[in-house]
């Protein structure tokens, strides 16, 4: 039957080796379809072309499957934040590496809320994965002038300002004004260029 074989054909896209990454991506794009209502694992399942227990054999549950997608956005947001501090014009990492954040929250909206909801951060795959990407911002901050007389704590907790800072930016612009950068991002970064300038 030509169904039956489109089928199969659909089912030997998928290899044991890769299927974990084809999941999360199959899983990201129901995400931005449908929202967490649409993303379920039968309907991934029926989305990859594979049997419903297949999912089972790498993912236990709808939240270890969201753990992962989100674990996997924290992973893509400590590249653009690496990747912004290397390439970011000299005495501008602050502006580089905000403009990476504000990006990656509005090119991934989706995924970006999932990695911030409380019990999907609770795992632990997760809040280590977070973690990593803070410590890029936490280099970027600890590397600018104005903070080179300042302990390690200091700086610490100045990054983790600048981070709630720019997560409460990127939130409140979701919704809001179309384009990758809007005016109340451009405020923030002028905001944080002040508060970081060395007078």
């Amino acid at each position: 039957m030509p169904w039956a074989d489109a089928e199969a054909g659909r089912r030997r896209g998928y290899h044991v080796g890769n299927l974990r990454i084809q999941l999360l991506d199959e899983a990201r794009t129901l995400l931005r379809e449908g929202g967490l209502a649409k993303l379920n694992l039968r309907a991934l399942a029926g989305r990859a072309g594979i049997a419903a227990g297949s999912v089972y054999h790498h993912y236990a549950s709808k939240n270890a499957l969201l753990a992962g997608l989100a674990a996997e956005g924290f992973g893509e947001l400590e590249a653009a934040l690496s990747q912004a501090a290397e390439t970011a014009p000299r005495g501008a990492p602050i502006r580089a590496s905000a403009l990476a954040y504000f990006g990656f929250a509005r090119s991934q909206p989706g995924v970006y809320g999932l990695m911030f909801d409380p019990q999907i951060l609770a795992e632990p795959e997760v809040s280590a994965a977070r973690d990593r990407a803070f410590e890029v911002l936490k280099q970027v901050i600890g590397h600018a002038a104005s903070q080179h007389d300042r302990s390690e704590e200091q700086v610490h907790k100045v990054a983790l300002a600048v981070w709630a800072c720019g997560h409460g930016a990127a939130s409140m612009t979701l919704a809001g004004e179309e384009g990758a950068q809007t005016p109340l991002m451009e405020d923030v970064i002028q905001g944080l260029e002040v508060l970081f300038r060395r007078d």
